[in-house]
């Protein structure tokens, strides 16, 4: 049995976009694995803490996240 586990910073996607990323990421893997597979497939989307995870050193914010798909520089 399959499983894909998603962390996300809370607040960046709306459950809308959640249920995209579940359908897309079991798609994507009955491409590689056959259809058989889908029923098996567990697909874990967990929200991360704003500020507990981090790149480079520095703690990524819901903030830093949204600027760029926002078009505006994070910081």
């Amino acid at each position: 049995m399959p499983l894909i586990n998603v962390k996300v910073i809370e607040g960046v996607f709306t459950d809308a976009q959640k249920s995209e990323i579940v359908k897309t990421l079991t798609e994507a893997l009955v491409v590689i694995e056959g259809e058989n597979m889908r029923s098996v497939t567990w697909v874990v989307v967990e929200d991360v803490k704003s500020g507990s995870r981090g790149i480079g050193g520095l703690p990524l914010t819901t903030a830093d996240v949204k600027a760029p798909a926002a078009g505006t520089p994070a910081g």
